[in-house]
């Protein structure tokens, strides 16, 4: 008797869980390739450059542009200059490896799935990220995806992205810059006094928070942790104990430092505007 087999269309995931972060130096970077892209061009797209550590972070720490003609049915790369650009990178950086790769815009397009199968024979389960630079959302949206396939039996029909975990790690004066580069206009890039500022206000908020914290631990409103209770004694023993008088002495000799290199570097600017002048009132007479 014969038996009818059924065919199903099946997705088989990665088999590893993916989680990426990502360091603000590699949105600085895309964010400028975009803005020096061709005229003709819509989007760019690159390279990321990072690591993939054992439990299966992708840390993308580079990146660089790879130009690009794409058409509704057709994506062609500069593949000589992709695997130039990965050399001279890795005379710099030996253990940084390529890890996926970028465009601009507002989530996966149609030519997407092309240039993502081009990026999987150079590298296993490559990261695809994306970064909003048209501010569709009113920001900056970064989003990373990796492939599913889709098959019918043993035949691959397709491949599907999906979202997964990112992280933006970034250090509190990167956070300064890449908090103005987000927000779709500004007044104003602002000064060193404006951005310690800034800081200072994050920096304060954050304290009244673990004061609530604590407040509410001894009040016993809140079950208490010992991992934030670690962290926070870490935290208070890592300060080292200055005088308020010697911190004030700190501050103005750093303050009188500062004023000192906007001086000399007025006067340096003033000196090569006249030097300028009077070469020009050379020539002329």
């Amino acid at each position: 008797m014969a038996t009818n087999e059924q065919s199903v269309l099946q997705f088989f995931p990665s088999t590893t869980s993916l989680t990426a972060k990502v360091h603000p130096v590699v949105i600085f970077n895309i964010c400028d390739c975009y803005v020096r892209r061709p005229d003709q061009a819509e989007r760019v797209i690159g390279t990321l450059l990072g690591s993939v550590s054992a439990d299966g972070t992708v840390d993308i720490r580079n990146s660089y542009a790879v130009p690009h003609n794409e058409s509704s049915d057709q994506v062609a790369l500069d593949i000589d200059y992709h695997h130039n650009m990965l050399l001279s990178h890795q005379k710099v950086n030996p253990k940084e490896v390529i890890v996926g790769w970028y465009s601009t815009g507002f989530g996966v397009r149609a030519g997407s799935a092309l240039i993502h199968d081009f990026y999987s024979r150079e590298v296993q389960n490559p990261i695809h990220m994306t970064v909003d630079t048209g501010f569709t959302n009113g920001e900056a949206s970064i989003k990373a995806f990796v492939t599913v396939n889709l098959s019918l039996r043993d035949q691959q029909l397709a491949a599907q992205f999906q979202e997964i975990p990112l992280d933006l790690r970034m250090v509190e004066a990167e956070r300064v810059g890449f908090d103005i580069l987000k927000t779709r206009m500004v007044e104003k890039v602002p000064n060193d006094l404006e951005g310690m500022e800034t800081s200072m206000e994050r920096l304060l908020a954050l304290i009244d928070d673990i004061y609530k914290y604590v407040e509410d631990v001894v009040e016993g409103r809140v079950v208490p942790d010992n991992k934030i209770g670690r962290f926070v004694s870490d935290t208070i023993a890592s300060i080292p104990k200055v005088e308020p008088a010697a911190f004030d002495k700190l501050i103005n000799d750093t303050l009188q430092d500062h004023l000192l290199l906007l001086y000399l570097s007025s006067l340096a600017r003033t000196q090569l505007s006249l030097s300028e002048k009077l070469n020009t009132a050379a020539q002329i007479l």
